[in-house]
C-alpha cells in the first residue's frame, strides 16, 4: 500500500470515531423534562442561526466561486473553492449538534460523578475535533490526488487545491465573527434585562435573552471556534505542502504533511482510549494522560514512516 493512501483511510476513520462518540454521547439521560426544555430551546435556536447563516454565506460562496473560475480561467479552483465551505460548515454543524445535546447529558451525568460526567463531556467535544481533522484532511487528500492524475503535475494541482483552503478561510471569516457579534450582544442583552431591570439572577432560564446567550455560546464558541479551527489546520497544511513542492519538487515531500496529518489522526483515536477516571480520579490527570500518550504514539508512528 502506497504511503498516501493512509491520509484518506485516517480521514475516514475520523469521521466514523466521531459518529460513534456522537452516538455515544445522545444514548446518555437528558435528565429531567425542564433540563429537556431549555436544551431543546438552545438547540433549536442554534440550529436556526446556522440554518440562516448558511443560507446567507451560500450565495457569496458561489458569487466568490464564478469570480474565482473566470479570473483565473480554472473551474477546478472555483470547484474547490465550493467543497472547501462545505466540509467547514459540515465540521462545525456537526461539532456544534454534538456540544449541544453533550451540554445537558453532562449536567445530568455529573449528579452521578465525575467518572460519568467526564466521558460524556469529553467525548462530546472530541466530536468536533474529529470531525474537523476528517473532514479537512480527507477533502485535501481526495482533491490533490484527483486533480494530480487529471493535471499530471503536483504543483499545478497543488495550487487548484488551494481552492479548497480558500473556502475554508470564507466561511471561518464569517462563522467566527458573526457568531462572536452574536454571543456578546445576547449577553449584554440578557445582563441587562435580567441583572438590572427585573432584578433576578444570572443565567436566569426564566429570562429569555438568556437562552439566546446560550445560543451565542454555542454557534460562537463551538461552531464559530470550529470552523476557525478548521481553516488553520487546512491553511498549515496547504503551507507546508506547498514549501514541499517549491523546494524539493518532489511528489513525495508534497504527500509528506498529508501523512503526518493521517498520523496525527490515527494517534489522537489512540489517546482518547487513554482518557478514564476512577470514581476518586483526577480528570486532570486524565486529561494530561489521553494527551501524554497521543503524544508518544504520534512520535512513535513518525519515526517508523520516516525511517521508513
Amino acid at each position: 500500500m502506497e504511503l498516501q493512501i493512509i491520509a484518506p483511510i485516517a480521514a475516514l476513520a475520523s469521521i466514523v470515531s466521531a459518529l460513534y462518540l456522537y452516538r455515544y454521547v445522545n444514548k446518555h439521560d437528558a435528565g429531567s423534562p425542564k433540563m429537556r426544555e431549555i436544551a431543546d430551546a438552545i438547540r433549536i435556536g442554534a440550529n436556526a442561526y446556522l440554518k440562516r447563516q448558511t443560507m446567507a454565506l451560500a450565495l457569496f460562496v458561489a458569487v466568490m466561486a464564478i469570480i474565482l473560475g473566470v479570473a483565473f480561467a480554472n473551474y477546478h479552483l472555483a470547484i474547490a473553492y465550493i467543497l472547501g465551505s462545505i466540509c467547514t460548515t459540515a465540521a462545525a454543524y456537526f461539532g456544534m449538534n454534538a456540544a449541544v445535546r453533550a451540554n445537558v447529558r453532562t449536567a445530568n451525568s455529573a449528579k452521578k460523578g465525575v467518572n460519568v460526567a467526564l466521558p460524556v463531556a469529553y467525548f462530546g467535544g472530541a466530536v468536533m475535533g474529529l470531525s474537523i481533522v476528517g473532514m479537512a484532511v480527507l477533502g485535501t487528500s481526495i482533491l490533490y490526488f484527483i486533480y494530480n492524475n487529471i493535471l499530471h503535475a503536483p504543483e499545478t494541482a497543488l495550487s487548484t487545491v488551494l481552492g479548497f483552503s480558500f473556502g475554508a478561510s470564507a466561511l471561518a471569516l464569517f462563522a467566527k465573527a458573526g457568531g462572536g457579534i452574536f454571543t456578546k450582544t445576547a449577553d449584554i442583552g440578557a445582563d441587562l434585562v435580567g441583572k438590572v431591570e427585573l432584578g433576578i439572577p444570572e443565567d436566569d432560564p426564566r429570562n429569555p435573552a438568556v437562552i439566546a446567550d446560550n445560543v451565542g455560546d454555542n454557534v460562537g464558541d463551538v461552531a464559530g471556534m470550529g470552523a476557525d479551527l478548521t481553516d488553520s489546520y487546512i491553511a498549515g497544511m496547504m503551507a507546508t505542502m506547498l514549501l514541499g513542492a517549491a523546494i524539493y519538487h518532489e511528489p513525495i515531500y508534497v504527500i509528506l504533511p498529508l501523512i503526518v496529518k493521517a498520523l496525527g489522526i490515527i494517534a489522537s483515536i489512540l489517546g482518547i482510549l487513554f482518557v478514564r477516571v476512577g470514581i476518586k480520579g483526577n480528570p486532570g490527570a486524565s486529561l494530561n494522560r489521553g494527551t501524554f500518550a497521543t503524544c508518544i504514539i504520534f512520535a512513535v508512528l513518525l519515526f517508523l514512516t520516516i525511517d521508513s
